[in-house]
């Protein structure tokens, strides 16, 4: 009798166990197998920050099931986090919303890693540099601002957040553009000092994420002339770009949702699918706006094409930035 209830008890056990690796046990799939940290290279509170957490919100409705935990490393000026995900495991679990810095930091010996490091899945986030004069100043169209230029060269105050910075590198750009010569003011704090010296008129004018100088510009102390970009910005649809006017010029302050550049080309797609459909969503777009970002669609290769190219064009200029 003993033995038979021993007989009977293993093979209740090995029912139980075989019911145990059934399909009701079966690993899920990517992205709900595991959390996804996500490294924001930049501090809370900042566009990089608002931007990457927006992101991370719109993705997890679009993939239910997934748990995305954003994290913030800011040391180094963003490097620190930057390098952390290019060395991370590429599976898939580890990404990061790089910026514009990352084509930068090379040319000025912050940092070794390119945009070579990272497999691109979408930039919810391309800010063009804007011009952008007080609201009293003599001028109210691109050629007018260059035709004051080249009467009073090197007297016009551009303001830029210092020097080999982003705005400061639109300046140079403009400069070689339209052949001009500014004198350049930096204000190494940011934008926010840049707006109030110019509402102030310290400054006569700067090329910079029109978004930081909304309220001003709202309240009728700066106007803007133009912006550096392929397209118009939804948040001032008035204000022509550069390139309607004849000059191809596009400089923005992006920041890039990435994986490891090793990651398996099936759960970039999960992901790139997926960022594409939250980027054209309407929800989405209007939460970008209520921030006064203008919101983009650019998704996979072309987010790879847009890192790659501007790696180039701030090896440029950041040799004549020193």
């Amino acid at each position: 009798m003993k033995k038979i209830l021993t007989t009977v008890l293993a093979l209740v056990m090995m029912l139980t166990l075989t019911a145990g690796c059934g399909s009701g046990d079966k690993k899920a799939a990517y992205p709900q197998d595991g959390d996804i940290t996500v490294v924001i290279p930049k501090a809370p509170g900042g566009g990089t920050d608002v931007s990457a957490r927006g992101m991370i919100q719109f993705l997890q409705k679009e993939l239910p099931g997934s748990k995305f935990l954003p994290t913030n490393k800011p040391d180094g000026g963003g490097v620190t986090g930057m390098v952390d995900v290019a060395n991370a495991k590429p599976d898939g679990h580890t990404l990061g919303m790089v910026t514009v810095e990352l084509a930068m930091f090379p040319h000025q010996g912050k940092s070794k890693v390119t945009y070579k490091d990272y497999a691109a899945i979408c930039a919810p986030i391309a800010a063009p540099a804007a011009l952008i004069v007080p609201s009293e100043a003599p001028y109210n169209t691109v050629d007018e601002f260059v035709a004051y230029a080249k009467a009073n060269p090197g007297k016009v105050q551009m303001g830029n957040s210092g020097t080999g910075a982003i705005w400061h590198i639109a300046a140079l750009s403009f400069e070689e553009e339209f052949g001009v010569k500014f004198k350049h003011v930096p204000y190494p704090k940011g934008s926010a000092d840049i707006a109030a010296a110019l509402a102030g008129k310290h400054i006569d004018a700067t090329l910079a994420d029109p978004s930081v100088f909304k309220s001003q510009v709202d309240a009728g102390n700066l106007k803007i002339l133009a912006v550096m970009a392929a397209s118009r910005s939804e948040i001032y649809p008035n204000v022509p770009t550069f390139k309607e006017l004849g000059h191809d010029m596009t400089i923005r302050a992006w920041a890039a949702l990435v994986a490891p550049k090793d990651t398996p080309k099936e759960k970039l797609e999960v992901l790139r699918s997926a960022a594409k459909k939250v980027c054209e969503s309407k929800e989405f777009k209007e939460y970008f706006i209520k921030q006064g970002i203008d919101p983009t669609v650019i998704i996979g290769d072309e987010c790879a094409k847009m890192m790659q190219d501007d790696d180039a064009m701030y090896a440029k200029f950041l040799g004549k930035a020193k």
